[in-house]
Order: C-alpha cells, then structure tokens, then sequence
C-alpha cells in the first residue's frame, strides 16, 4: 500500500483529498503546515507527498526545500496562484508537478497515479542501458551520480531538470515532440501543454549555461539533442 502524506492548513482540502485517496488505497498521514511535514517526514516514510503552497509556520516551498534535503520524495504541490512565475519557482524547488485551486480530486489523483508511475519506473531503469558517463566537450552527465558538470562545476538542477536531460541524451540527435516529452518524461499526456515543456527547457539551458545551446528548438515541434550546435565561446 503506498503512503501518501497531506500537507494543508485547511482541513477541508485535507479530507477531501483523504477520501479520494483511500478510496485509491492509499495509507494517508495528515499535517497541518509545513513545518509539522518536515518533522514527519524525518520519522517517517511516504511514497508522494500533497502540499499546499500557502500556509502558516513554515511555506509549502520552503518545506519542501528542507525535505529534499533528507529523502527524495515526489511532491506535487497545490497553489491558487497559477501564474507561470509561480510555477516555475515550484518546479525550480524541485517539485514534481503543481496543481491550481479549485480543482478536481479525480484529476488529483490522475496526477498522483502518472507521478508514482514515472518516480518507479525512473528507479528501475537499467542502468546498463545506456553508458553512464557522457562527455560533450564541457559538459559532463554522470547518469549513474544523477550529476551534471559545466566546465569541471557541479550544475544545480532539479530533479524534473535532469530527468528532461537524461531523455533528451538518450535519444540524441531525434527530434522530439512536446507531447512526446511530456508522455516519457512527466508520465502523462493529457494534463500537460506545451508551457510545461517550455519551461523546463527554459530551466534546463540556464542550468547548462554555455552549452544551452546543445538543446535546439525545433520550431512548431519541440527539441532536441545536439552537442553539434555548439555555440559556446572557445576555450
């Protein structure tokens, strides 16, 4: 039975989400703010976890900034705010998908079951697949550390970041669409649009810096793969 912690200062939204969840078969722990989720989250383990942006004590972000810290658990975060700043600064924290107010607790649970899925099968990808160190000039991926160095400097990126690279890597040189990337990479295709794409691959260049432009834009389609298209200044 997976477990599944709800983080929301109203307990409203926590019993609905409870109810659909256990319907589900989830075993579900409540807590009331951000703070109380870390404490849990250090005596306990969960397989997702739900958390409201706004709440007392200690914010959904800066929670879920300290939990990642201790144990990589997916989280989908839900916010009334759904401004693309927003939900970049989610993404950026290192969550896993982000949800508007109002919305529909079967469309939640959707999401819960497409994140679950793509969390397990990210675990139990064999990892002789693929080689598991790749150099393209400057920049280095380590499959097998889940780290990526610009330059000899460990990259900061998030987990959603380095699952979007992995797949692009993987299948080098293809062109892939925004609906093919959302399909392989978040798990699902219906909920998604093309700004869920875009903005990742807007993290993704920032974080790869001066090999941004190794990700090229293929207009009215979608990305790909090049190390070819180095635009990089020589060194």
């Amino acid at each position: 039975m997976s477990r599944m912690l709800i983080v929301d200062d109203e307990e409203k939204i926590r019993a609905v989400v409870r109810e659909y969840a256990e319907f589900e078969e989830f075993e579900v722990t409540e807590a009331r703010d951000g703070m109380e989720a870390v404490t849990l989250c250090r005596e306990q383990d969960f397989d997702i976890i739900i958390m409201d942006v706004m709440m007392p004590r200690l914010d959904g972000y800066s929670a879920c900034k300290e939990i990642k810290k201790i144990k990589d658990i997916p989280t989908i975060m839900l916010s009334a705010r759904g401004e693309e700043y927003d939900k970049l600064f989610g993404f950026e924290t290192g969550i896993d998908d982000y949800v508007v107010k109002p919305f529909s607790p079967r469309e939640l649970m959707a999401r819960v079951r497409a994140v679950l899925a793509r969390s397990q099968a990210a675990h139990s990808t064999d990892s002789t697949a693929v080689p598991q160190r790749l150099v393209y000039g400057g920049l280095e991926i380590d499959l097998a550390g889940r780290e990526v160095y610009v330059d000899g400097q460990r990259a900061a990126m998030t987990p959603k970041e380095y699952d979007l690279l992995f797949y692009l890597v993987k299948n080098k040189g293809l062109a892939l669409s925004r609906d093919k990337l959302l399909e392989e990479v978040w798990g699902y295709d219906f909920f998604g649009d093309d700004r869920t794409v875009d903005t990742h691959i807007k993290m993704l260049r920032g974080s790869l810096g001066p090999y941004r432009s190794y990700i090229v834009t293929l207009r009215g389609m979608g990305y790909k793969f090049d190390p070819k298209n180095d635009t990089s200044p020589a060194r």
